[in-house]
């Protein structure tokens, strides 16, 4: 018989079984499934023990705890001790006070917690080569033995550059892209492998293939490499445990050994060059006898302090696609058409003489005459180069680049479609649960919502980047504050943004400016423009709304507290931003003529983020309890939304700058006197309206459009503006076949002619950020500004008759949230909700009649979990505890 009430889905700092953390306090959270309505939990029990029967050892028992909180519970036991695992479990009670059984039983496993802990050696390959020639791979390897029964065998493993990790000839993990891309001169990830199944007792094999990757190779426009230093260098530990108790440790030092690999260039940009002919056979392997091609490894000098365990989930090949189609040009080009524009790799095969040369180039679109076009991409190449070894069919794929596609060119072979009969797309990005879904009756809407979340997929390749394709798939800040509260439903990124904000904090200047993008590559006049800097505030803000998540704000209070001050010491009047350099309304449609810039004045635009993140950074305080400073900000912020009342808007309470950003942004950030803030709204209606439904807002103005519509009154305008199919608007792109979101919004011109090709990504998320008003506005999802991280719900649909149903669901960290409304039966309307349980929600049935309402059939006084319902003015107010729900009334 199923329990009533059962704990599932126990995560130790977001994660299932994390395997290497260096968190001292980890949290634990869980959800509740029950098969009633309205259920909360009253209590709960958390175990924690170094065994996992919990016999003996229990390092933490909180015994029955009264509380309704079952996120982010944070451990409180006896010291942790590195390189161990804790197996724990919960039990809950609801506010019955019956009680679940245990939960089944969780683990997670420290790794190393102080730096003396490393006793490994940094080493690196000191190969012959001719200056200015590609560096090839270095290959490392030793061998060990394995005397008696193992027990347990972990390796703790990073790299200065890229590297991959084997034992005995296999994969160490399925992760890529490692140890991922931070600071590297203050913040340098390790990872941890379980490799226990993979030894054996005997003689045994380790195996490392080093890459330039974002370390050394080439970055940004400029054509920077070595940013963070010039040699390649693996660290590596095995531990080893063994049955009778004895331990061993084997480290990377002078005994292992170095040799070029096959692989003679890899860089992120440019694709990777694979001799076939060079590959080692068995090198991998403990039987391998090593050749005069082999010398000696190099101990480097560098630091073990800046080392931390993993933070982030890791990069993974996720999925892989079947091309739709191989075509030939019409200059005679052979190209097969994956159907999707994706980010990672092609696999193929291919049987052809030893030396045969074949290239696969990379491209997102085709060019009007339907030929193979890389103009957008500047200098980055994107070309695989595979040599062939011959004798035998031949499987190719690269190991340590990434590109952005969905068109490939095949050359090499008289006939080319041999190798494109074989090709797959592997798509890789940083390994994040899928959260949330949107479905509506409007098929191009369908066709965004999945173009938003491939942006998504993308550019989450281990930090947020503006584009995949091009010389620069940089961290830029104001595309991540833009886009991270859609990016938020769509996957779980609370980790994600965690480790890239920890980033932020360590390249911040002295001065509390923040780089344009992050990690910080570019030069040091790249700093802190308003709405990017800003990204030190916004983002940590929302991952608190959608997680509930007060230690990140913790963390990066110091963080916000120094952009804050920033901003304050840099106007010429202390209250207004006013000097600088600023992208403004990047890319917004009224620019002048060979301008980026928006029509929008910078100095309203940076004023206006200086006020809206002082006002989150005074509410993050008061929620730090950190009054001091709660009360010093919120004065600032007063003195500022002052100070930019005098200066852009006029006494009679017109807004100076007749632009949709401007009046966006204002009214978003409460800028304007409440009896200013109408006639602000209906301006910005009018000139959307006289521009006939269309926009002229770029990345700043864009995600907040919407939003200051429909909290004005002007819904209407929102969803002409949303489902709009001329240009410019997000369905246009849909309508020329886009299968992410464009960088412009007229990345292909009507012609099929492009945009420039010095800045025309077909891969860029920015204007995705409309995914936010499709799931709280139309959907109507949402989470309360006080009880955050949708402890407590908000449902509030929007129907509209140029739809006749949509649907949102979320995976919240509480369990799933769906809400769906449906007018398809004449003139009934359906709204079908589920919140989980140990949450609640505020409903709204818009156009409600109470007496029509019906819950399943039954009146509301008789549906079990309606707490209360109440007629307004527009409709029915509902308080519902957890459970599903299907309402109906009359239209």
């Amino acid at each position: 018989m199923t329990q009533p009430l059962q704990v599932m889905d126990l995560r130790c700092e977001y994660k299932h079984n994390p395997l290497g953390t260096d968190v001292m306090q980890p949290r634990i959270s869980w959800k509740i499934e029950a098969s009633k309505r309205d259920v909360a939990q009253s209590a709960y029990r958390i175990q924690a023990a170094t065994d996992a029967s919990f016999a003996t050892s229990i390092v933490w028992d909180t015994g029955k705890h009264a509380s309704d909180q079952s996120l982010h519970i944070e451990y409180g036991g006896t010291t942790l001790q590195s390189r161990t695992r804790y197996y724990y479990r919960v039990q809950a009670w609801d506010q019955n006070d019956s009680a679940s059984d245990w939960s089944e039983t969780a683990f997670w496993e420290t790794a190393l917690f102080n730096p003396s802990e490393w006793t490994a050696e940094w080493i690196t390959a000191n190969l012959p080569r001719e200056e200015g020639d590609p560096e090839p791979n270095h290959q490392l390897r030793r061998t060990f033995t394995i005397q008696g029964e193992l027990v347990s065998a972990r390796i703790y493993a990073t790299s200065l550059g890229l590297y991959k990790l084997y034992v005995n000839g296999a994969d160490a993990d399925d992760a890529l892209f490692t140890p991922g891309w931070t600071s590297y001169n203050k913040r340098l990830q390790y990872q941890t492998y379980d490799v226990t199944s993979l030894l054996k007792e005997g003689i045994n094999a380790l195996g490392v293939q080093l890459a330039n990757g974002w370390y050394k190779g080439n970055l940004g426009w400029a054509y920077q490499t070595d940013i963070y230093g010039k040699d390649r260098a693996a660290l590596l530990q095995l531990h080893l445990t063994y049955a009778d108790g004895r331990s061993e440790i084997v480290a990377t030092d002078s005994s292992w050994s170095a040799a070029a690999g096959p692989i003679l260039m890899s860089e992120i940009y440019h694709g990777e060059t694979y001799d076939a002919r060079l590959e080692t056979d068995g090198w991998l392997l403990a039987s391998y006898e090593e050749t005069s091609d082999w010398s000696k490894a190099v101990t480097l000098e560098h630091s073990k302090e800046i080392l931390i365990a993993q933070e982030n989930m890791p990069v993974r090949a996720i999925q892989e696609i079947k091309p739709i189609r191989t075509l030939t040009t019409p200059i005679g080009e052979t190209v097969v058409d994956l159907g999707q524009n994706m980010v990672g790799w092609v696999r193929f095969s291919v049987e052809a003489p030893a030396g045969t040369v074949i290239t696969i180039q990379h491209a997102e679109v085709l060019d009007k005459e339907g030929n193979f076009y890389t103009g957008n991409l500047r200098k980055a190449k994107q070309l695989i180069t595979y040599i062939c070894r011959g004798g035998a069919v031949e499987i190719y794929e690269p190991t340590f680049t990434f590109q952005g596609f969905r068109y490939v060119k095949i050359e090499g072979l008289a006939n080319n479609e041999s190798i494109a009969s074989s090709l797959v797309g592997v798509v890789i990005h940083t390994d994040l649960e899928e959260t949330g879904t949107f479905h509506s009756s409007n098929e191009l809407l369908n066709q965004l919502q999945r173009n938003i979340v491939w942006g998504q997929k993308g550019n989450f390749l281990d930090v947020p980047t503006d584009c995949p394709q091009r010389d620069e798939r940089l961290g830029w800040t104001g595309d991540a504050q833009v886009f991270i509260r859609t990016s938020a439903f769509i996957m779980n990124v609370a980790p994600f943004f965690s480790k890239w904000l920890r980033d932020l904090e360590a390249d911040q200047l002295p001065n509390g400016g923040v780089p344009y993008v992050i990690p910080q590559v570019l030069d040091e006049k790249s700093h802190s423009s308003a709405a990017w800097g800003d990204a030190a505030v916004i983002c940590p803000w929302t991952l608190y709304e959608c997680y509930g998540d007060t230690r990140i704000l913790e963390v990066q209070y110091n963080s916000m507290k120094a952009w804050i001050d920033y901003m304050h010491a840099q106007g010429d009047d202390e209250f207004l931003w006013n000097t600088g350099f600023h992208f403004g309304d990047w890319l917004g449609l009224d620019a002048k003529e060979d301008s980026y810039i928006g029509a929008t004045p910078k100095d309203l635009i940076a004023t206006a983020y200086f006020a809206y993140s002082t006002h989150l950074f005074a509410k993050i305080a008061a929620i730090l309890n950190r009054q001091d400073d709660a009360a010093v900000y919120s004065e600032l912020h007063r003195n500022v939304v002052d100070h930019f009342r005098k200066e852009f808007v006029t006494p009679n309470g017109r807004l100076a700058a007749p632009t949709q950003t401007a009046h966006a942004l204002a009214l978003t950030f409460d800028l304007l006197e409440e009896k200013d803030r109408k006639r602000a709204a209906d301006t910005l209606a009018a000139y959307i309206t006289e521009n006939k439904d269309k926009l002229t807002t770029g990345f700043v103005g864009t995600p907040y459009l919407c939003h200051a519509l429909t909290r004005y009154g002007h819904i209407d305008v929102a969803f002409k503006l949303v489902l709009q199919e001329e240009y410019p608007s997000w369905l246009y792109s849909v309508l020329q076949g886009a299968t992410t979101i464009w960088e412009h919004w007229d990345g292909i011109k009507p012609d099929g002619s492009f945009w420039s090709d010095n800045m025309n990504s077909f891969n860029h998320y920015a204007y995705g950020s409309v995914g936010d008003w499709l799931y709280r506005t139309v959907a109507g999802i949402d989470t309360d500004d006080q009880r955050t991280g949708y402890k407590r719900i908000h449902i509030r649909p929007n129907l509209t008759p140029a739809l006749t149903h949509a649907k949102a669901s979320y995976q919240s960290m509480y369990g799933e949230i769906s809400a769906g409304w449906d007018t398809r039966t004449e003139g009934s309307i359906s709204i079908s909700i589920t919140i989980p349980a140990n949450t609640d929600a505020a409903v709204y049935l818009p156009g409600a009649k109470l007496s029509s309402v019906r819950e399943n059939g039954s009146e509301l006084h008789h549906a079990a979990g309606v707490r209360q319902f109440t007629q307004t003015e527009q409709g029915v107010a509902l308080e519902l505890g957890s459970g599903q729900y299907n309402f109906t009334y009359s239209a």
